[in-house]
């Protein structure tokens, strides 16, 4: 049995009602569960970008960006590695403030987990943590041992390649080109 990876889909589409549905049926056909899903507007005006997460083999990863390339409100689908991606995570954190200062200096968590101070009251103080999965999850296990979390949310992965531009820029540069280079047909 091959190995399962992480793969980030980046998926880009105008913005049509019930295609989140139809990519969602492709994952759940193929039984793999959605890791992180993310969508905004991307770089190109008109087009949105989603970025889905989820642990397969090659082969599927294959198999299911092909099905979602081929739905007809998709431009253009693409899987990748955390190799060729520069991605993050966003979490924010809710704790009681009155234990937060019993553990002294607020600052050396603030340093240590390079996190932001987002909103604080008598009751409540609400951190910001940007980075990798892993790095949020461990500001978690701290804060719930030392602090208890009232909240806690963490979005879904935010990534770009670390290619010179989108890949779609590079797809539709190439399509404009060759409508360019074919000859017009008179009538």
């Amino acid at each position: 049995m091959e190995e399962r990876t992480l793969y980030t889909i980046t998926i880009f589409s105008e913005n049509t009602v019930g295609l989140l549905n139809q990519v969602t049926i492709i994952f759940t056909r193929r039984r793999l569960n959605i890791e992180t899903l993310s969508v905004s507007p991307s770089a190109i005006e008109g087009i949105h970008k989603f970025t889905i997460t989820t642990f397969t083999d090659r082969e599927t990863i294959d198999k299911v960006v092909k099905q979602i390339d081929k739905r007809v409100d998709i431009i253009k689908a693409y899987y990748n590695t955390d190799e060729d991606l520069v991605f993050e995570e966003i979490a924010l954190y809710k704790i009681s403030t009155p234990k937060l200062l019993s553990l002294g200096s607020i600052e050396d968590i603030v340093r240590r987990y390079n996190t932001r101070i987002l909103d604080m009251t008598e009751i409540w103080t609400v951190l910001e943590k940007t980075g990798h999965y892993d790095e949020t999850q461990a500001l978690f296990n701290e804060l719930s041992a030392k602090t208890g979390v009232l909240q806690f949310i963490r979005s879904g992965r935010i990534a770009i390649t670390k290619s010179k531009v989108e890949r779609l820029s590079d797809m539709l540069a190439a399509m404009e080109e060759k409508l360019n280079r074919a000859p017009m047909l008179n009538f």
